[in-house]
């Protein structure tokens, strides 16, 4: 069936899909469609969009073993890529179609892997503009690496670590756990402080804010892994991130005090160590195009970058 004709079905009545909000009970079901196959980007666990499901709104259905997602931003509708067996992959476009259609909005959608990209791309009844995003990129490291820092390029790295642990060598690292956490939420609310100016300017620093907080309140619901630095007592840097795939685990947060000298290398470092020893890669996630995240990002040499795509529907062909 043409795309066309498709929507020519839909609009005589044929059933569109039916999106329900994202909540922490509806888990379960998409864990089993993310870890169906071998996805790369970041963004595709339920930690992650559960994180920002309330500033882009997510919702989610399931429909013929096919899981549809679509997220809103300022009034504008984006879907990601269906998620099910690759024959089913264009039966979910044409159902994305006559979804944004009954929407009165363009089908667009965002942070496409590369296979599902080029399927878009080539695409026989519909026409769709393809471009790559890097500002959304994922950065991945080796965590052989990232613990040994070893090699001239992460030099710098490792006298940064060593300078933390002449300076601080009381400071432990210990798994996060509930009694911890009120600790963690502590640190987390003086780095905020720190950028109280940022808070106005950026609201996405707000909402994270709030994720952060919302993940400590559920935490063993998520089945996270999580670490922190503490020096005499007090918590300066956490950081907590999940197995993304068969061989790789993904950072969601890492926060450590600027004023400690060495705090991001030293729990970046530990956690990999102590947590992620036994994958072989890390994703630390993407640098939405901010310099100072971008070089930081670079300065650990990633062994490669996940990219990602959006892509526009343009029109039948």
């Amino acid at each position: 069936m043409t795309s066309a004709s498709f929507l020519d079905a839909g609009n005589r009545g044929r059933h569109i899909i039916e999106f329900k909000e994202l909540g922490k009970e509806d888990k379960p079901v998409l864990d089993r469609f993310f870890r169906a196959r071998y996805y790369e980007n970041s963004h595709l666990n339920f930690t992650n969009l559960f994180m920002w499901r309330t500033p882009y709104h997510i919702r989610w259905a399931v429909e013929d073993d096919v899981l549809y997602m679509v997220n809103e931003w300022e009034g504008k509708l984006s879907a990601l890529q269906p998620f099910g067996p690759e024959e089913k992959w264009r039966e979910g476009v044409e159902k994305f179609l006559a979804y944004f259609r009954a929407q009165g909005q363009t089908l667009s959608f965002m942070g496409l892997e590369k296979d599902f990209a080029q399927f878009l791309a080539s695409y026989e009844s519909a026409s769709f503009a393809v471009t790559d995003d890097r500002d959304n990129a994922d950065y991945v490291y080796l965590a052989e690496k990232l613990i040994t820092l070893s090699g001239r390029k992460l030099h710098s790295k490792k006298n940064h670590l060593n300078a933390f642990h002449k300076l601080y060598p009381q400071a432990e690292y210990l798994p996060i756990t509930r009694e911890l956490i009120p600790a963690c939420r502590k640190e987390l609310e003086s780095w905020y402080q720190l950028r109280a100016a940022e808070l106005d300017a950026d609201p996405f620093i707000g909402y994270e804010r709030a994720a952060i907080h919302e993940i400590f309140d559920n935490y063993e619901d998520f089945a996270l892994k999580g670490g922190v630095i503490r020096i005499d007592g007090r918590v300066v840097a956490f950081t907590f991130g999940e197995q993304l795939n068969r061989d790789t685990a993904v950072i969601h947060v890492e926060k450590a005090d600027p004023n400690v000298r060495g705090a991001y290398p030293a729990i970046n470092q530990g956690f990999v160590s102590h947590a992620w020893s036994d994958m072989t890669y890390i994703n630390r996630e993407e640098d939405m195009g901010l310099p100072g995240l971008r070089k930081a990002k670079e300065s650990y040499k990633p062994v490669k970058m996940i990219e990602k795509f959006n892509a526009v529907y343009k029109g039948e062909k």
